[in-house]
């Protein structure tokens, strides 16, 4: 896969500046030539590179970080020519028009966002290359990364690590940016060292190796060099943090939107028309186009990011099907499956994967099923499309599926799992998933099976696209695939999964996750399956009635908004928003403003402004209303399946760095569940009927008893132990008073700091939080330490231990990587060691709830128990339970909740019931 990331500004610079002597003006007298240049490297790269992926990055209007650290940063440069200006909106119109993503970040240039989705992308496989003249990029170039620099003359220049390193006669590309900070950038006005230029600096680093090494001995300088290193030391510092560009811009890579495919031609041809570019309409009109595809491809749930063609160079010394010897068999009669069946009977484990006509598990049919014991060698089993007839083919492999002491392998296997389910198939034994083993392994790289054959076995598998075709009208169904090439592909999958279980079954053993992965992760495909097939009631009138109620509080709170601002404006536009509160109203004196010049009216903004005027809480209340509206009480109704009646989530196992459960349609982790608003979500999801209950039960302050675990605190671990409110514990403790004089501001104050350290909080965040003056925030951590001494000690060598080791664990040993812990970036680091402080907590966390689920779900099953678990919300567990039954499974879950692990201070869960989950929680 290709990635092209193209820096904006530079290559529109260079196109003005091309035609600065002979500017190329149509009949209307505009000055189209940096547009017309701008289009022209564009056409030339898609033709030239075929890039399978593509982006666009443009600095934003105002002041970047730089700035805002620097005020002469970029400050000598001349004022944007008008026509560059002019040009930019109708450049951004031809962008879209391509289909082609357009990034931009408020305070971050163009350089940020390609350096941060460059270094994402690189990890999921990508080649990328930064398409700019600009040599700071330099310092960006790895191994899967490259500078593509236009030349003078119109040809092009790959730089790859290499070439940077002899370009700039350095040793490593992270010199490039301590090569800047000696020598300075006059386009950019970091000053860097005065009197140091680009040979000195290279002669520096030659010897120092950085920039930090160089400070630290300067003893070993002579003369008017060593002066001149020894009185800039700070600006010299300063110039290199100026020349860094940033990797952890607020921007995530998303493959699927970042898809070149076909162009709008028929807004392309307006534009050109009025810009008058006949010579592209004329290419465009000649050169037939090839479709491509963009998001999730029928059939295949493993491809979403591993999409590319196959004449793709990047896999030309990988292994495929043509290269690789194997041995494929179709079992397409009655005879053939039920050998194959009693062959896998007598297995102690096989790997096994389903081809479907939908990527949707609860509406998919099954068109395949394809097994193997042994690499290189695989079986496919057509499924006819017939349900009697299916059913029939499914039978005869229903007792090898369901026995329990087969390990079944797969990759994503929950999604067989449920599709089978549909076939009276309820799969059982010891599971293997190459999806979930790789997330422990890596779990920030991506997990799909493409991906993970070329990374580990070198091996590029066959593309869903070169069965099905493009997504679009005519793409096919698996089911009109042919059979010779459907088995080849379906056998393909079952043949590198079980590769990839070869390879990762001993990588489990060596970072001593076993237990992690088959005691916890792997039991819960089952329960997370459970839930998903099971659902959960919505009461669309209730949600229809809350539809109503707060669209009319809306229309109120319009009124009230507009007689406050004493004039109507469009209340869902930031702009206008912005300019009522700070140029009509006049709240704020020095309001801050977003990248296009408008006022910055963010929720986080507001919420600081909320006393200063009654207008700022409305506009709050509104925009709460229309999100809740948007987000969930219009939306959910649209999510019921009509087959059951009820919303089925999906849980993702192999999302989150931390190890906490993510969930998709609707994101359940997302609900606000305890706010006024949230109330109206709650109470739509109900009990199934009048026969059951709606039962929720969660973990009381879990994190803060993780953290009184982990740190040995005894004052802690007392408070917890006694069974006093910890907040209020807290409280008495930093203030110095019994706990029955603990007042409620006392109380709020600890629980605030008692969360907030968990997270890192600093003095200021503390203070912003609590509306509190900072000298105060400050004796309140500074009391809170004093209060529990082995908390900032614990915070300190967990520090130490992941600068040490480069990554923490949680209790049962999943591991949070943390690249960044010796930056010498103190935001870069800051945020790292922040990180090395949570993370054991939150993962232990979520590691315990999940142990919990499994506890509890095996406890069901085997008690015969009919009620059912049906979501899941970080602490909190739902049911769905009959009212016969639900002293029992009170008894059950509290049981397994609580005692789901022994640690040094008591886990204690909270319950309730009712109709729905309002009056449950």
């Amino acid at each position: 896969m290709k990635l092209f990331l193209i820096d904006a500004y530079a290559l529109i610079y260079r196109s003005y500046y091309a035609f600065i002597k002979i500017p190329r003006i149509n009949s209307k007298g505009v000055n189209t030539s940096a547009i017309f240049g701008f289009v022209n490297s564009l056409e030339d790269v898609l033709k030239r590179e075929t890039p399978t992926h593509i982006a666009v990055a443009f600095d934003p209007k105002g002041p970047t970080f730089r700035h805002e650290a620097f005020e002469q940063y970029k400050a000598q440069r001349e004022e944007t020519p008008e026509v560059i200006k002019q040009s930019v909106p109708i450049i951004k119109d031809i962008i879209q028009a391509y289909n082609i993503p357009i990034l931009e970040v408020p305070k971050y240039e163009a350089d940020d966002v390609i350096g941060t989705i460059a270094k994402q992308a690189a990890k999921e496989g990508f080649d990328v290359y930064m398409m700019t003249p600009d040599k700071d990029y330099g310092q960006l170039v790895e191994e899967h990364i490259f500078m593509y620099r236009p030349r003078f003359g119109g040809d092009y220049e790959v730089m790859g690590i290499p070439e940077v390193l002899n370009k700039y006669g350095l040793t490593s590309t992270n010199q490039v940016i301590d090569l800047l900070g000696l020598m300075g950038d006059s386009s950019d006005n970091i000053p860097g060292c005065p009197g140091i230029g680009e040979k000195t600096a290279q002669k520096l680093l030659t010897e120092f190796g950085t920039i930090e090494n160089l400070l630290a001995n300067t003893d070993k300088l002579k003369g008017v060099q060593k002066q001149r290193i020894e009185d800039n030391a700070d600006q010299i510092l300063f110039s290199k943090f100026l020349a860094t560009i940033k990797t952890d811009v607020p921007i995530q890579f998303d493959a699927s939107l970042c898809v070149y495919e076909k162009p709008n031609e028929e807004r392309l041809t307006e534009i050109y028309t009025e810009l008058e570019f006949k010579t592209f309409i004329n290419k465009m009109k000649a050169e037939p186009k090839k479709p491509a595809s963009k998001g999730p491809i029928q059939g295949d749930l493993f491809g979403l990011f591993e999409t590319e063609s196959p004449s793709s160079s990047k896999y030309s010394t990988l292994a495929d099907l043509n290269t690789t010897p194997h041995k494929y068999y179709i079992a397409d009669t009655e005879e053939k499956q039920l050998d194959l069946a009693r062959f896998l009977m007598s297995q102690d484990f096989f790997a096994f994967d389903t081809e479907t006509n939908s990527i949707d598990p609860l509406n998919a049919e099954l068109v395949g099923m394809s097994f193997a014991v042994k690499e290189n060698e695989a079986w496919y089993v057509p499924v006819p499309e017939n349900s009697i007839e299916a059913s029939k083919v499914t039978e005869r492999f229903s007792s090898v599926l369901q026995n329990e002491k087969i390990q079944k392998i797969g990759q994503n296997i929950k999604f067989d799992i449920l599709v089978l389910r549909k076939y009276k198939v309820k799969v059982n034994g010891p599971l293997f998933d190459t999806m979930i083993a790789h997330y422990l392994l890596n779990p920030e790289l991506r997990h799909g099976m493409d991906y993970l054959a070329e990374t580990y076995l070198k091996y590029k598998t066959v593309h869903i696209e070169e069965l099905i075709g493009p997504k679009g009208k005519k793409q096919l169904s698996m089911r009109d695939v042919p059979l010779s090439k459907i088995s080849s592909y379906a056998a393909e999958d079952a043949d590198i999964t079980l590769r990839l279980k070869n390879f990762f079954a001993p990588q489990l053993k060596k970072e001593g996750i076993e237990s992690l992965f088959y005691d916890i992760e792997m039991p819960l495909v089952y329960v997370l399956a459970d839930m998903e097939a099971t659902g959960v009631t919505i009461d669309t009138i209730a949600l229809k009635q809350s539809s109503e109620e707060l669209t009319a509080v809306m229309k109120s709170l319009e009124k009230e908004i507009y007689e406050l601002a004493g004039i109507k404006f469009n209340i869902n536009s930031a702009r206008q928003v912005g300019e009522i509160l700070f140029s009509r109203l006049k709240i704020e004196e020095k309001a801050k403003k977003t990248k296009n010049g408008s006022y910055s009216t963010s929720e986080d903004i507001l919420e600081k402004m909320r006393s200063k005027h009654p207008i700022i809480g409305k506009l709050l209340e509104y925009r709460g209303l229309k999100k809740l509206l948007s987000t969930y009480i219009d939306a959910l109704p649209e999510l019921i399946r009509s087959a059951t009646g009820k919303i089925h989530t999906s849980y993702n196992q192999a999302v989150t760095a931390t190890g906490r459960l993510s969930s998709t349609n609707p994101n359940l982790q997302n609900i606000p569940v305890r706010d006024e608003l949230g109330r109206e979500i709650r109470k739509a999801f109900t009990a199934d009927n009048a026969n059951c209950i709606f039962f929720s039960a969660d973990y009381s302050q879990i994190e803060l008893r993780i953290m009184a675990h982990l740190s040995s605190d005894q004052h802690m671990i007392e408070a917890f132990r006694s069974g006093a409110d910890i907040h209020a514990a807290t409280a008495a403790k930093i203030y110095g008073v019994p706990i029955n004089e603990v007042s409620s501001d006392m109380r709020r104050k600890a629980k605030t700091a008692n969360f907030g350290i968990i997270y890192g909080i600093s003095i200021f965040g503390l203070s912003e939080r609590l509306n509190i003056p900072r000298a105060e925030a400050k004796e309140l951590i500074e009391g809170y330490f004093q209060t529990y001494p082995r908390i900032r000690e614990y915070m300190d060598e967990s520090i130490a231990k992941a600068k040490e080791k480069g990554y923490v664990e949680t209790i049962f040993k999943r591991k949070r990587f943390l690249p960044d812990i010796n930056s010498h970036n103190a935001v870069v680091r800051g945020y790292a060691e922040r990180n090395a402080i949570n993370a054991p907590i939150q993962g232990s966390a979520a590691d315990i709830i999940k142990l919990a689920m499994i506890h509890i779900f095996n406890r069901f099953e085997k008690e015969g128990i009919k009620s059912k678990m049906i979501l899941q919300v970080h602490d909190e567990l739902n049911f769905n339970v009959y009212k016969e039954e639900l002293e029992k499974v009170k008894q059950i879950v509290l049981e397994e909740m609580e005692g789901v692990i022994k640690l040094q201070v008591p886990l204690i869960a909270d319950c309730g019931e009712g109709i729905n989950w309002l009056e449950a929680h």
